[in-house]
């Protein structure tokens, strides 16, 4: 099959499964074109399968804001002619699915049927989509793809809540790339750089924004050093990272707690890591401790949102409500405080991860291919 993915091409969860996704694709010997405004940071070009167009947005001077999705539109409509492009998939509603259907409509005058597939992701629902300022148009672009899909059950459920949707939403959940980790060896760094033998190793991953709710992992972690000896490893970068940092100072464990920033070697640090801590507000899904579990991490996670159909409690880590950093605090010392149990963690966390490998969830995306492009031919 010949399929265009239209993605962000940034380091959050929705660019990250678009750009894996279509690398594995591409490897089954499917032909995969991304198009988008830039290089996806995941995306490696040497497979002959996988090719990458620019949409370049020329500035005008009219243009207060430049209208990417007429860039976007009239790009795929140039590169689905060019490419005989037989599928688009699309991740994120807005502005991808409103693109998608205006470059549907445009090759539709032409003589070209062009099935599109629409992937919620998260954000792009609960929080910009349900915004009075695009409901309107999220609400269409959905009810106007061909198939539509979510990231979780949870997903499903919320946007089917807040829109007036009348299609059929699939769940097809995020995934993980186990054999990267049974065959990649992390030879470069070692654990000593981040903690003593006798240390146990907490890590936090995100995107430092509210939702996270990062004053959390800072307390919850002050509570799990008071009881045993930890470090606390914080990747990544947003606007409440400044914030931990001077909660870390005021609690007098700013010695304990390295903060990275965004980094390009999380996989060697999840390889040491003994815990990880995911008490958002809500996830989508939770692609960040699904990465963890594939590591052989168990999880602390809040119980909202998707975070249950991954994270299963008492098995690869445990639930809590939102904000309930004393019971998050003393699960974790459940799991650290014996070594015999945060071994049995570490293996079911694995176990529950390959459940979510992409091996079984890559299929359920062929399947639908295959009906969508059936649906014209």
């Amino acid at each position: 099959m010949k399929i265009a993915i239209v993605c962000y091409p940034t380091f959050g969860g929705s660019g990250v499964v678009a750009t894996e996704l279509g690398l594995e694709l591409a490897r089954r010997g499917h032909e995969i074109h991304f198009i988008t405004y830039s290089q996806p940071v995941r995306l490696a070009l040497l497979n002959p399968n996988v090719h990458y167009h620019e949409v370049n947005v020329p500035e005008y001077p009219l243009f207060h804001f430049q209208p990417y999705e007429l860039a976007l539109s009239s790009k795929l409509v140039d590169m689905v002619k060019l490419y005989k492009i037989e599928l688009l998939h699309v991740h994120y509603a807005i502005p991808h699915a409103y693109a998608g259907y205006m470059a549907k409509q445009m090759l539709k005058d032409e003589g070209i049927n062009l099935p599109m597939i629409t992937t919620l992701h998260g954000t792009d629902i609960t929080l910009v989509g349900n915004h009075p300022f695009y409901k309107t148009a999220v609400t269409f672009s959905i009810n106007k793809s061909d198939f539509v899909t979510s990231v979780s059950q949870s997903l499903k459920e919320d946007t089917l809540k807040l829109f007036n949707i009348k299609n059929e939403i699939q769940v097809i959940p995020n995934f993980i790339e186990l054999d990267k980790h049974e065959t990649e060896a992390i030879t470069s760094c070692r654990r000593s750089v981040m903690a003593t033998e006798k240390e146990r190793i907490i890590t936090h991953i995100s995107n430092f924004r509210k939702v996270k709710r990062i004053p959390d992992v800072i307390q919850i972690f002050y509570k799990i050093q008071q009881e045993i000896p930890a470090k606390l490893m914080m990747v990544g970068d947003g606007p409440e990272k400044e914030k931990a940092e001077y909660l870390c100072q005021e609690l007098g464990i700013l010695d304990k707690v390295i903060f990275f920033g965004n980094s390009n070697e999380i996989d060697k640090i999840l390889s040491y890591t003994d815990l990880f801590l995911l008490p958002s507000e809500t996830e989508s899904f939770g692609l960040a401790a699904l990465e963890a579990m594939a590591w052989s991490v168990p999880v602390i996670s809040s119980n909202s949102g998707g975070l249950p159909e991954v994270n299963f409690d008492g098995i690869s880590g445990y639930l809590s409500d939102k904000g309930n950093t004393d019971e998050m605090a003393q699960n974790a010392l459940k799991i650290l405080k014996d070594d015999a149990t945060l071994n049995k963690f570490k293996k079911n966390a694995l176990s529950v991860a390959k459940q979510f490998d992409i091996e079984n969830i890559l299929p359920l995306y062929e399947e639908l291919y295959h009906k969508a492009i059936n649906k014209f031919s």
